[in-house]
């Protein structure tokens, strides 16, 4: 159990939008920095008030010197003396900025923190192979006309194809997959077929559609208006007020139309894995000391969580160790979950999952399992995930008047990440 109680003020998210569309062309900080004002308007704390802040972010660009947290924290309006930090745990870097934050606090190095994630997809960088790196390099260092005009010769046109670095980054070095290889492992292993997943993938769409019908992420998203040069043509609407990702016309006999992405014999499609997408989310979280200064309601509090470790091959196992974790440290079970929220990276990796807990932690009843759709629908910003499961899961459990909810993702890389949350 935490050692201090940590407490959830207000949180909001921007709309998450799908690679190459309304959010490609903003800077990442911007995905952040809205959120980040609509939480202090909306819950009258003053920016001045807080402590630190802690965003996390994966595809970190050169034009925010690799600490886009520090950028958010002055243009969100947190005085210049107030520390930033990003952090980076690949799929669970929302959550490491909100457990981040918990660790702090129990050490007594602050009360309040700003916390959340972004990520722009759309612009992780297209990169040259080091052989022309070196070119490159070795021309920038000449200093004659006729040891550049060397240099130059020694170019190739394939030296100047780019190298995609989210593919790239994709391919976990420690087992030499990627993750869609990863996923397709777990089809094979616990024998899930294509239609399995295809029609988890239609509950998903069909779910986030009905939650966007009926207003439930309206309590979590604030509209996003895009800079001006940055309105892409074919995307018209300067203001964004809704996730772009689900589809009303995904159903699963569609979705079984198409071609298997990472083996031609394998089953995981870009229609059952998650969406490649940009967003961002801000989440305030204080003590109790935190709330006696400022004189702020919590909405929610986090109960404890976990992060375990497993086969980088297996990734998409992640959530069952650290749910049993969790649930070992609070005394906690899945049965005293209201709602459970389990990132779908793929939906064959959380059709396992749940094969897994049937023989560890115990089943997981459907009706509770992300009753919103996830992120095959809604899409996965990789740092921005872990913040929005608690953000959705915190205010939906207020919404529906209930308690407890348990959230867990995996994570590239062989790891597992959980957090049990209370609303109040």
């Amino acid at each position: 159990m935490l050692s201090k109680d940590i407490y959830v003020v207000e949180g909001f998210r921007t709309p998450f939008c799908k690679f190459g569309t309304d959010l490609a062309n903003e800077q990442v900080a911007h995905l952040g920095i809205v959120p980040s004002k609509a939480v202090f308007t909306s819950s009258g704390i003053d920016p001045a008030d807080v402590d630190e802040v802690v965003f996390g972010c994966c595809n970190q660009t050169p034009t925010m010197m690799g600490n886009v947290s520090r950028t958010i924290a002055v243009r969100s309006g947190v005085p210049v003396s107030v520390p930033a930090v990003t952090v980076h745990r690949n799929c669970a870097s929302g959550f490491e900025a909100i457990t981040y934050a918990c660790d702090k606090a129990a050490a007594g190095k602050g009360n309040i923190f700003l916390v959340g994630g972004v990520e722009n997809m759309s612009q992780a960088p297209l990169t040259f192979s080091q052989e022309a790196a070196n070119k490159f390099i070795g021309l920038a260092k000449s200093r004659t006309i006729a040891r550049k005009l060397s240099q130059l010769l020694q170019f190739r046109p394939s030296d100047f194809r780019p190298q995609v670095s989210l593919k790239l980054g994709m391919v976990d070095p420690l087992c030499n997959l990627n993750m869609g290889q990863t996923a397709e492992l777990l089809a094979r292993e616990y024998n899930i077929s294509r239609k399995q997943q295809d029609e988890y993938a239609e509950t998903s769409h069909f779910k986030a559609l009905a939650a966007h019908a009926c207003g439930a992420f309206d309590r979590e998203i604030v509209p996003f208006n895009r800079t001006e040069d940055n309105c892409i043509r074919s995307y018209s609407n300067k203001t964004i007020d809704k996730d772009n990702g689900p589809r009303n016309d995904a159903w699963a006999d569609k979705l079984g139309r198409l071609r298997p992405v990472f083996d031609r014999q394998g089953t995981v499609t870009a229609g059952n894995a998650s969406q490649v997408t940009d967003g961002g989310a801000a989440i305030l979280l204080m003590t109790q000391e935190g709330l006696d200064r400022t004189g702020a309601t919590p909405i929610g509090r986090i109960i404890d969580y976990a992060y375990t470790g497993c086969d980088p091959s297996r990734m998409g196992l992640g959530p069952v160790s650290a749910m049993k974790k969790v649930c070992e440290s609070t005394g906690l079970t899945i049965q005293d979950a209201d709602l459970i929220e389990i990132n779908e990276a793929f939906a064959v990796q959380v059709l396992a999952v749940l094969q897994e807990c049937q023989g560890t932690i115990g089943a997981i009843p459907k009706a509770k399992l992300n009753t919103r759709g996830g992120a095959i629908a809604l899409g996965h910003p990789l740092a921005v995930t872990g913040a929005r499961l608690i953000l959705g899961l915190v205010k939906e459990l207020r919404h529906q008047r209930l308690s407890k909810g348990l959230a867990s993702l995996c994570v590239g890389g062989g790891q597992g990440g959980a957090l049990w949350v209370e609303a109040l």
